[in-house]
């Protein structure tokens, strides 16, 4: 599985976060590793340098061969909650249409 990660230019992104990327991802997409063959991650802070809560902002999508790609947001207080938060709604996702696929064959 592919890993992207991207950050907008209020986000610093470094070797870091980025390995924290990874192991969320790991950890709550692990079970679809064979299916799932690149996940693209989008960070940004909505509002920069205003401040506020719940601005931190992760969009990630999920692409399995000869599907759609599977795509959510989630919204926090820091990137690292945004990231996991995206992370769970991803694997509901996933979860999903892996089920419709299996039952269709």
């Amino acid at each position: 599985m592919q890993i992207q990660v991207n950050t907008d230019s209020s986000v610093q992104g470094d070797e870091g976060l980025e390995a924290h990327v990874r192991g969320v991802i790991e950890h709550s997409l692990g079970r679809f590793r064979g299916l799932v063959t690149r996940v693209e991650v989008h960070l940004s802070d909505e509002n920069a340098t205003k401040g506020g809560s719940d601005d931190k902002r992760c969009m990630m999508e999920a692409r399995i061969e000869g599907r759609r790609p599977e795509a959510v947001t989630h919204f926090a207080g820091t990137v690292k909650e945004s990231v996991s938060g995206a992370a769970e709604k991803l694997k509901r996702a996933l979860g999903s249409t892996v089920d419709k696929m299996q039952k269709h064959r």
